[in-house]
C-alpha cells in the first residue's frame, strides 16, 4: 500500500459533538496512510468519545488540558503548533468555530490553533439550522479569510432526526482532501500567474456607468486555488465585493477596462500564465461627462467606442514560454464562437460557459464549463466554482510542465 501521508505530523482537534465518534476512524485512517497523529480534545468531547480509544488508535496520549494532573507535565501549545505539518479540527462545533474566528483562547485546542504555523483544516458539524445561521456562516467566512481550509459539512440525516446539511464530512473525504492538498501544494511554486476577475465599469458621468452582472466569483476562486498551490498570483479585479482568502495574493482593484489593460500589460511581461476570467466591457462612452447628466429630453443618445481588447493584446505579445487561458460566456452557437475566439486571440485553451446551462454564468456559486483546445474539447459537470477552479488549474498543468 502507498502511504500517501507518510511522515506527515497531524494534530487532530476533536470538539464536543455527536460526530466525535468519527474521530476514531479519522485517526485510524491517518495512521494507515503513514501519518503521526496527536489528538487534542475539548473537555466536552470526552462526553462523546473516550481518551483510551483515541490514544490507542493514535499511539499517543490524548491531550485535553495544559497540565496533566497525575504527573504535573505541561502540554506546551506553542511546541504543538510548531510540531505539526497540518492541524485538522474535526468535528468543529458552532461554539469552537465562533471562538476560533474571534480569537478566544480558553482551552488547549484553541491555544494550539492560535499558535499553529501550519495549514489548518476545519470540518464543521452541527444541526442544519445552526449551520445555516448567519452567525455561523460569518464565522466560517472569517476563518477562510485567515487562510484556513474549511471542509464543507455534508447533507444527510442528522442526530436531531432532521435531514439536511450539517453532517461532518466523512473521514475518507477529509483524508482525500489532505492527500490532494499535499500532492498539489507546490505544483505552481515559483510561477507568476496573472488573473483577471469581475466586471469593468465604464463611466457615463460621475453617477452612471456601463457594466455587466459579473460577480468575480470565478476569478477569485481561481486566484485562491493557485495561490494555495504555491503560485505567485497577481489578481486584477474590477468592481466586486469578493475578497481573496489567501493572504499571499497581490490584489489590484480597478474600475475601467483601460485601468485593467494597463496593469495587465505590465504584469504579463514576467508572467508564466494569464487566466483572463474578467468580463471586460466591450464598449465605453466616447464622452465621459464631468457632471451628472440632467434629465432634459425624452431621449438621450450616447455614442460608444471600443475598449481595449486586453485578451487580444496579450495574445499578440505572448512569448513561447507563456500560457494564456481565455473565457467565453455565450448564449448561442457557443462552441463555434468559443473556437473562433480561441484562434483569434491566441489562447492556449478557452473556458466556455453558457447562460443556457442552469447554475452557470454570472452570480452563481456554481459553474458548468467546457474546456476547448485547438483539437479537442472536454466537458465538465456542474460544480462549485471552487471545484471548477481546481479543474482549470489541473488542466493548465496537464498542458505545461513547470
Amino acid at each position: 500500500m502507498i502511504h500517501m501521508l507518510q511522515g506527515k505530523k497531524i494534530i487532530l482537534g476533536v470538539c464536543g459533538s455527536i460526530a466525535a465518534y468519527k474521530a476514531a476512524l479519522l485517526t485510524r485512517l491517518f495512521i494507515k496512510h503513514g501519518a503521526e497523529v496527536k489528538v487534542i480534545t475539548t473537555t466536552s468531547a470526552l462526553d462523546f468519545i473516550t481518551p483510551l480509544t483515541l490514544a490507542t488508535l493514535s499511539k499517543n496520549p490524548v491531550l485535553t488540558s495544559f497540565q496533566q494532573n497525575d504527573t504535573g507535565e505541561w502540554h506546551n501549545h506553542v511546541e504543538l503548533g510548531l510540531w505539526a505539518d497540518v492541524m485538522v479540527v474535526a468535528p468543529a462545533t458552532a461554539n469552537t468555530l465562533a471562538k476560533m474566528a474571534n480569537g478566544f483562547c480558553d482551552n488547549l485546542l484553541l491555544a494550539t490553533y492560535l499558535s499553529a504555523r501550519c495549514p489548518v483544516f476545519i470540518s464543521p458539524a452541527m444541526d442544519l439550522d445552526m449551520y445555516a445561521h448567519p452567525a455561523t456562516l460569518l464565522n466560517i467566512e472569517k476563518l477562510k479569510s485567515f487562510g484556513n481550509q474549511v471542509i464543507d459539512a455534508e447533507h444527510g440525516e442528522l442526530a436531531s432526526g432532521l435531514v439536511g446539511t450539517g453532517r461532518m464530512a466523512e473521514p475518507e473525504h477529509i483524508v482525500d482532501g489532505l492527500i490532494e492538498f499535499f500532492n498539489n501544494k507546490n505544483d505552481f511554486k515559483g510561477k507568476k500567474i496573472l488573473i483577471t476577475a469581475g466586471p469593468t465599469h465604464e463611466a457615463i458621468d460621475p453617477v452612471r456607468f456601463i457594466g455587466n452582472n459579473s460577480s468575480g466569483k470565478m476569478g477569485f476562486a481561481l486566484a485562491d486555488e493557485i495561490a494555495e498551490r504555491g503560485g505567485e498570483v497577481c489578481l486584477v479585479s474590477g468592481p466586486t465585493s469578493q475578497k481573496p482568502t489567501n493572504n499571499h495574493i497581490k490584489l489590484r482593484r480597478v474600475k475601467s477596462a483601460e485601468e485593467m489593460h494597463d496593469i495587465c500589460v505590465t504584469e504579463f511581461v514576467d508572467a508564466d500564465v494569464a487566466i483572463l476570467s474578467a468580463a471586460v466591457a466591450d464598449y465605453k462612452p466616447k464622452i465621459q461627462f464631468d457632471q451628472k447628466i440632467k434629465k432634459k429630453t425624452d431621449d438621450l443618445n450616447i455614442e460608444l467606442i471600443k475598449t481595449h481588447d486586453i485578451a487580444a493584446e496579450l495574445g499578440k505579445i505572448k512569448k513561447n514560454n507563456q500560457f494564456i487561458v481565455g473565457f467565453a460566456l455565450e448564449t448561442e452557437n457557443e462552441s463555434e464562437h468559443a473556437q473562433e475566439k480561441l484562434k483569434k486571440k491566441n489562447f492556449d485553451f478557452i473556458v466556455l460557459n453558457s447562460l443556457n446551462n442552469k447554475g452557470a454564468g454570472f452570480g452563481h456559486d456554481t459553474n458548468k464549463i467546457t474546456i476547448i483546445r485547438d483539437n479537442n474539447s472536454k466537458e465538465f459537470e456542474l460544480k462549485t466554482k471552487k471545484e471548477v477552479a481546481k479543474d482549470i488549474a489541473n488542466e493548465i498543468l496537464n498542458d505545461i510542465q513547470f
